[in-house]
């Protein structure tokens, strides 16, 4: 199985020393979102876990203790680093900074292991199509020698951000594609691996490849591991990710980012937040009577011998 650190939240910026100790002690419990008092209890260990994905916007607090778990397991790391400061991302550490921790991690587990995420895509008065083809060229330059690909999408125009973001401009079909032809253009130069998240829109005639960000062949290959293909779902349409488990909650992440799905009030997740204890087993608070734990299905996933 795949352990998934960091769909919910960024666990590793504001919760590194919580995830040391999860994997420490061998075993983490994960509440339902749908159903709170439902909690899953997952193992952490090599013997079960064949992979595990970290998905951040900054991996500065964990790089000094980084190989607590990288020397034990196999690890894929999403880095998101966008074009936008912070009046969309209050609590995300700007661009040069954040290609210099990139550059820090791609030393320490190999450029082969880490995505960099340029998403989601969106447009407003002040970050225009122009704005995005010229930052995402000049990081680009920067990142390819460090990232094994790139990965962007367009962002999804659900309720919430009519209110978060009333500056937001729908992305035109126009807008797509001169984005993704310019993107290509810009990955090709590099020598930048790109492709598309959740969507089933092609864009091969830019050189950019088909969605499917986490993907067996893209994690054993980061590993070297061949795993046997195996039919999944995704997590949405357009999405051809492989079956992960999330470890992390809903509503816990402080950095604020107005179009984030993960947090249904910014004043929740500071709440949230401040409810958190490094000891506990649940990232947010702890056990109580009420609570059911039951064993999470764990199975490894066939490899090709």
């Amino acid at each position: 199985m795949i352990i998934n650190t960091g769909a919910r939240t960024d666990t590793v910026q504001y919760y590194t020393p919580w995830l040391l100790n999860r994997f420490a002690e061998g075993y983490v419990l994960a509440r339902n979102p749908l159903f709170p008092h439902k909690v899953s209890r997952y193992i952490l260990s090599p013997e079960v876990v064949d992979c595990v994905v970290f998905c951040s916007k900054n991996y500065r607090p964990i790089l000094p203790r980084l190989h607590e778990i990288t020397g034990r397991f196999n690890t894929y790391f999403h880095y998101t680093i966008t074009a936008y400061g912070q009046d969309i991302e209050p609590g995300v550490p700007d661009i040069g900074e954040s290609i210099r921790t990139l550059i820090e991690l791609s030393k320490l587990v190999g450029k082969e292991r880490i995505s960099w995420r340029y998403d989601p895509v969106l447009l407003t008065g002040a970050y225009t199509v122009e704005r995005h083809l010229e930052t995402f060229r000049r990081m680009a330059e920067q990142i390819a020698p460090y990232a094994g690909r790139c990965i962007f999408s367009f962002v999804e125009l659900y309720k919430k951000l009519e209110v978060n973001m009333p500056e937001l401009r729908p992305v035109a079909e126009a807008d797509m594609e001169r984005l993704a032809e310019g993107f290509g253009r810009a990955a090709g130069r590099y020598g930048l691996w790109i492709q598309t998240c959740g969507t089933d829109a092609g864009y091969s005639r830019y050189g950019i490849h088909p969605s499917g960000c986490l993907t067996l062949e893209a994690i054993g290959r980061a590993n070297g591991v061949q795993f046997k293909e195996r039919k999944h779902k995704g997590t949405r349409r357009g999405c051809h990710c492989v079956e992960s488990r999330d470890i992390g909650a809903y509503d816990s992440c402080p950095n604020g980012c107005r179009y984030c799905y993960a947090n249904r009030d910014p004043l929740r997740a500071i709440e949230n937040y401040g409810r958190h204890d490094p000891g506990s087993p649940l990232l947010i608070g702890r056990l109580t009577p009420e609570d059911v734990v039951t064993d999470g299905a764990q199975r490894p996933l066939p490899r090709v011998k």
